[in-house]
């Protein structure tokens, strides 16, 4: 089994630069896996859902969106009521809203999209503090790095028989 605490970017590499990146993209691999323990549930060609639910956290949201023969798309977020009312499931707010691909061959997972506009405050603080492509990419893929190290902490995670799958 690898050890996730082995790859440390900030001694290897010099953190922004492109090989540090791609450090963190393998980091990013290893602990996905921990969280998804096996992607092969989420076989065939329409998108898939399933939540992970512990109670030190929010429900956390899975959706597969593409699954290629070396690589799989999803989207992994929380969802929140813009309010306390408890009728706000038309309005709910994604955030963190995170489109990952996992490339399976190389394993390697990057971020390739995430919500512009983001409702909690350190995240509008990185927002604003990296703007550039590979400043976009470090300050995404770095957020999903520590966000697997705290769903992992929580308790989350999406097994066979756990998880709950819809299509």
């Amino acid at each position: 089994m690898f050890v996730d605490s082995l790859i440390v970017p900030e001694c290897i590499f010099r953190p922004g630069s492109f090989t540090g990146l791609m450090t963190l993209y393998e980091s990013n691999y290893i602990k996905l896996c921990r969280l998804i323990a096996d992607f092969k549930v989420f076989s065939g060609d329409s998108p898939q859902t399933a939540i992970s639910c512990c109670d030190a956290d929010y429900d956390l949201h899975l959706e597969v969106t593409l699954r290629e023969p070396y690589t799989t798309t999803l989207r992994l977020t929380y969802l929140f009521c813009p309010d306390s009312s408890e009728s706000c499931l038309e309005q709910l707010i994604p955030d963190p809203d995170l489109t990952i691909r996992v490339y399976h061959d190389a394993q390697l997972v990057e971020v390739v999209r995430s919500r512009e506009g983001y409702r909690h405050h350190k995240l509008q603080e990185l927002t604003r503090v990296h703007s550039r492509e590979l400043g976009w990419r470090w300050r995404n893929n770095m957020t999903l790095n520590k966000w697997l190290d705290y769903l992992l902490d929580m308790g989350h995670g999406f097994a066979g028989q756990s998880a709950t799958m819809s299509k």
